[in-house]
C-alpha cells in the first residue's frame, strides 16, 4: 500500500502536464499585462532586465490591437526569466498604496462635506480629532469655499479645501 507522501514525491518527478504549462504561460502573461498598465514612475520602480522594459515600452507605442496581443505574449515569455516574487512584490505595495490613497481621498471627501455644510461644531470636531491642523488655514478654506457656494461660483477653493484635507491626511499617516 502507499501513502500519500510517496505519491507527492513521484509526482514532483512527473513532467508538467500541457495544461499546467500554459496555466503557467498564462499567469506570466497577466502579470506582464499588469506591469504594461502601470505608469513610468511605477514601473521604474519593478526589478525588471533591459529586454522585458524595451518589451513593455513598445506595448505602449503599439495600436493595432492584433499587435498589442502579439506584443503581450512576447511580454509573457521575457516574463519567464524574470524574477516574478520581487516583481508581485513591488505591484502589491503599489496596490497597497493605492488603496490608501483612495482612502484618504474618501477621508478627505467626507471631512470637506461635514466641514462646509456643518461649519464651527464640525471644525471643533475636526481639530479635536487632528490637533496637528493648521487652524487658520483651515477657517480660510473652509470661509472662502462656503462664500463660492453662497455665490455660486467656481468650486477652485472647494477643491483647495479638499487637497488640502487629503495632503494632511496623508503626511499624518
Amino acid at each position: 500500500m502507499h501513502n500519500s507522501d510517496d505519491f507527492e514525491e513521484f509526482e514532483d518527478d512527473l513532467p508538467k502536464s500541457k495544461t499546467q504549462v500554459k496555466e503557467e504561460m498564462h499567469a506570466l502573461q497577466e502579470l506582464g499585462k499588469r506591469l504594461t498598465e502601470l505608469n513610468a514612475a511605477k514601473l521604474a520602480e519593478v526589478p525588471m532586465d533591459p529586454d522585458l522594459t524595451e518589451a513593455i515600452e513598445t506595448m505602449h507605442r503599439i495600436k493595432s490591437r492584433e499587435a498589442r496581443r502579439r506584443q503581450l505574449q512576447y511580454i509573457g515569455k521575457l516574463m519567464r526569466k524574470a524574477d516574478v516574487e520581487a516583481i508581485e512584490a513591488v505591484l502589491e505595495k503599489h496596490k497597497e498604496q493605492d488603496h490608501l490613497h483612495l482612502r484618504f481621498d474618501r477621508m478627505a471627501e467626507e471631512w470637506r462635506e461635514r466641514l462646509l455644510t456643518q461649519g464651527k461644531e464640525a471644525q471643533s470636531a475636526f481639530f479635536d480629532a487632528f490637533p496637528g491642523a493648521d487652524h487658520q488655514q483651515l477657517r480660510t478654506l473652509v470661509r472662502e469655499a462656503n462664500k463660492e457656494i453662497a455665490n455660486k461660483k467656481a468650486p477652485t477653493n472647494q477643491r483647495k479645501l479638499f487637497r488640502y484635507l487629503r495632503d494632511f491626511f496623508m503626511q499624518d499617516s
